[in-house]
């Protein structure tokens, strides 16, 4: 809400979360004044270390205030997420159906997976009354994270917005560690290509950013699930929870498509490969041929894309998996058999009158979650 200069400006940098207020809060190590007797260099304070810089650019602050009463009411919020006793219980609430109606999602999600869509209209479409407490909302936004409850359990959700840059990498460690610590089940939507490449991205550090956030979801001891909505591919599958990381389950809708790369990608490596090599020889090869070489590539990665529940039950199959009452592990897992054969959300329906809150407890306590 004011100015934290020098020393004080490592306490919102050291913080779980900071909250700035925007043409208020300032932080720096060294003012104005200071910077241009240090320098020469003629700065305003909100140019120096306003909101806009903490909160677009630098990744110091987490939340982007408008005033006093916005930033007491984002606060109260973070409160609300805070660490739960030390036993393991989760603060749960009434459910909410979620203001959109899930069905919309199916005019959301185009059938070509190299269009774009926003994952905010999704999870809009996900969550108790589709409300979502967005975390650093103006800061590496092509990984989205947030807090958010589904059936009335609190949750935190990472999903896709485009490729992960060393910002998204950062701003997603973060948050998982955040969760991690305040025992708050992880949600990972999947729309990921993988990590941005290229000379200068290497050289700024990539492959250090991505592999923070790779450790901090291997390293979280929370129930995690994971739902492919599109695109898996490469190493962003790793930083998004995916098989290998352990998930407590793992959703494809039917539109989604997972591989170390995409069909299309595949096949152009092998044909710029096979140009090389027959250039080499003196040779070039025609249009036809390439066209030729990619078929079979294209046609088997096409066959072996497995698609799996309904878009619009997520929020069901998601809620039906994070906690229960108690019932015994071998009912349980009787039950789970039986939900994935019968057809899960129909099951669910079923059986939701008899058991309170359906939640298959074995699934989540598997591994012990330590305190």
């Amino acid at each position: 809400m004011g100015s934290c200069t020098a020393g004080g400006a490592y306490v919102p940098a050291m913080s779980d979360e900071t909250v700035i207020v925007r043409k208020q809060g300032t932080i720096f190590i060294g003012g104005p004044p200071l910077v241009k007797a240090a320098t020469g260099e003629e700065v305003t304070a909100e140019d120096l270390g306003g909101a806009d810089v903490h909160c677009r650019i630098s990744g110091v602050s987490d939340y982007y205030a408008l005033n006093d009463g916005h930033a007491l009411e984002i606060a109260r919020n973070i409160v609300e997420t805070l660490d739960p006793p030390q036993k393991f219980q989760l603060d749960v609430a009434e459910s909410e159906d979620p203001y959109y109606d899930p069905q919309e999602i199916y005019g959301i999600i185009p059938q070509d997976l190299r269009k774009t869509f926003d994952m905010k209209e999704i999870i809009a479409r996900i969550v108790d009354g589709s409300r979502f407490q967005e975390f650093k909302e103006l800061y590496g936004q092509t990984l989205v994270c947030g807090f958010a409850r589904i059936m009335g359990y609190p949750v935190g959700i990472l999903a896709n917005n485009g490729v992960l840059f060393s910002e998204s990498s950062l701003k997603g460690a973060h948050f998982v560690t955040l969760c991690s610590m305040r025992k708050i089940p992880l949600i990972f939507l999947q729309n990921i290509t993988g990590f941005i490449v290229g000379k200068q991205y290497e050289r700024e550090g990539i492959a250090k950013d991505g592999a923070k956030l790779v450790h901090a979801v291997a390293n979280a001891d929370v129930p995690k699930f994971t739902a492919i909505v599109g695109g898996s591919y490469g190493a962003g599958n790793y930083a998004m929870c995916g098989r290998a990381y352990a998930p407590r389950l793992l959703w494809m809708w039917a539109n989604a498509r997972i591989s170390v790369m995409g069909g299309e990608q595949a096949a152009n490596v092998l044909v710029t490969v096979k140009i090389k090599r027959l250039k080499e020889q003196g040779k070039k090869m025609s249009k036809a041929e390439q066209e030729k070489l990619m078929k079979p590539i294209l046609k088997k990665y096409a066959q072996k894309d497995f698609p799996f529940p309904d878009k619009t039950t997520t929020r069901m199959d998601l809620s039906a998996l994070i906690f229960s009452k108690a019932t015994s592990s071998s009912l349980i897992i009787v039950e789970l058999k039986e939900l994935w054969t019968s057809g899960l959300l129909k099951k669910i329906r079923a059986i939701f009158p008899s058991l309170e809150k359906i939640i298959v407890s074995y699934v989540i306590f598997s591994s012990p979650i330590r305190a």
